[in-house]
C-alpha cells in the first residue's frame, strides 16, 4: 500500500541532514500551517534557508513548494470528519474555529503561488478594451461569481452581462464577436452547456478568459486560463476553497482592470458611490425613508 504524504515526511526525517531534518519536523507538527506559509517564512522558523526548502521538497519528489503544498492540502482533504477535512469530531469549538480560519486563509493564500501571471496581464488586457463582455457560471456558486464580477465590471464602466439559463449564455454566446471577451466560471470546469457556450463565442470570434481548475475540458477552451487547484470539500462538492479563491481572483481582476482603464474608471466608481449616498443607499446611517412625503415622523 502506497504510503501517505505525512508518512513519507517522517520516513524522510530519518536519514535527513539535520537542516533538512528541521523542515520536516515543522510540516509534521502543524502542517497547516505549512500550508499559509511562504518559502521565505518556513524557512526563518526552521532557521534554515530557501534553497534549503527547495531540496527539502524535491526530496520528498516535488518540484517545489508550490508542488508540495498541493498534495499536501490534498492529503489533509483526505483526513478529518464529513464536517470538515480538517476537523475531527472530538475537536472543541475553539479547535474549529482555529483549524477552519487557517484552512480559510491558506486558501487565499495560495492563489499568487497558482496564477499564471502572462495569462493573468492578458486577460486584464482584453476585458479592458471589450466592447462586450459575457459572464458564465455553472452552478449555484459559480453564478454568484459570475454575477459579482458583472457588477464590478459594470461599476468600471464596461459593457458586461452575466447570464444564468444555459439557453441564453448561447445566444448570447452567438452574438459576440472578435471584439469581445466571455468569462466563463466553473470550479467542475465539465457542464456541457457551458463548454457549449464558450465553443460558440471562440468561433465568432470572441477570447475565453475560463476560472477553473487546470486539466478541465473548460480550461482546455481557454484563451486565457486562470487555474487554480483547490482540495475537494467534505460537504459541498464546491466548497469553501473553491468559494474563496475565486472571490480572491475576481478582486484581483477587478482591481487590475481599474488599473488598466485609468482615471475614466476611478472616475466612475466616485460618481457610483456619490449617486448612491446621494439618495441614501450604501451609507452606513440610512435615513428613514416617508412615503408621504411629510419627512421623518410626519402625522397622516
Amino acid at each position: 500500500m502506497t504510503k501517505s504524504l505525512l508518512e513519507n515526511v517522517a520516513a524522510a526525517r530519518e536519514g535527513a541532514p539535520t537542516a533538512r531534518r528541521a523542515i520536516l519536523d515543522l510540516i509534521l507538527d502543524d502542517p497547516d500551517r505549512v500550508l499559509e506559509e511562504s518559502f521565505e517564512s518556513l524557512a526563518a522558523r526552521a532557521g534554515s534557508s530557501v534553497p534549503t526548502v527547495m531540496r527539502t521538497c524535491r526530496d520528498l519528489g516535488f518540484a517545489g513548494l508550490r508542488e508540495f503544498k498541493l498534495a499536501l492540502a490534498h492529503a489533509l482533504a483526505l483526513g478529518g470528519s464529513p464536517l470538515h477535512r480538517r476537523v475531527n469530531i472530538e475537536d472543541s469549538a475553539d479547535e474549529v474555529v482555529t483549524k477552519i480560519s487557517r484552512s480559510a486563509a491558506a486558501s487565499v493564500a495560495g492563489v499568487r503561488a497558482q496564477l499564471d501571471m502572462a495569462a493573468l496581464g492578458a486577460a486584464v488586457d482584453a476585458l479592458a478594451v471589450a466592447r462586450h463582455v459575457d459572464l458564465y457560471g455553472a452552478g449555484s456558486t459559480s453564478w454568484f461569481m459570475a454575477q459579482d464580477l458583472q457588477a464590478r465590471l459594470f461599476r468600471l464602466g464596461l459593457s458586461a452581462t452575466a447570464w444564468a439559463d444555459y439557453h441564453l449564455q448561447q445566444v448570447a454566446a452567438a452574438a459576440q464577436d472578435e471584439r469581445g471577451v466571455v468569462i466563463a466560471i466553473s470550479h467542475v470546469g465539465g457542464m456541457p452547456s457551458l463548454l457549449d457556450s464558450v465553443d460558440i463565442a471562440r468561433a465568432q470570434g470572441a477570447k475565453a478568459v475560463c476560472i477553473t481548475r487546470p486539466g478541465t475540458p473548460l480550461a482546455e477552451r481557454a484563451d486565457m486560463l486562470i487555474a487554480l487547484s483547490v482540495p475537494d470539500d467534505a460537504v459541498m462538492h464546491v466548497g469553501i476553497d473553491a468559494y474563496l479563491t475565486h472571490l480572491t481572483v475576481i478582486e484581483i481582476l477587478t482591481v487590475l482592470v481599474a488599473q488598466r482603464r485609468g482615471d475614466p474608471a476611478v472616475q466612475r466608481l466616485r460618481y457610483v458611490r456619490e449617486a448612491l449616498q446621494r439618495h441614501g443607499i450604501d451609507v452606513r446611517t440610512h435615513p428613514l425613508q416617508s412615503w408621504d412625503g411629510g419627512g421623518v415622523g410626519a402625522k397622516p
